[in-house]
């Protein structure tokens, strides 16, 4: 099953056309990955600090 691109994958490739750069589609799915990452961080910080809400110190 694929993962879901958690990313709007039309502003980043906006933004790094900014920068002067290309976006390959792999990119975009290791972007996602990594966010996923974060975002699983972010919750069990949260729920480890007895909260159901993430929060930018989770982050």
């Amino acid at each position: 099953m694929a993962k879901e691109t958690l990313v709007v994958v039309s502003k980043v490739k906006e933004y790094l056309k900014s920068k002067g750069c290309s976006t390959s589609d792999t990119a975009v799915n290791a972007l996602s990955d990594a966010l996923r990452e974060l975002c699983d961080k972010a919750a069990a910080r949260a729920k480890d600090n007895g909260r159901q809400t993430v929060k930018d110190r989770d982050i």
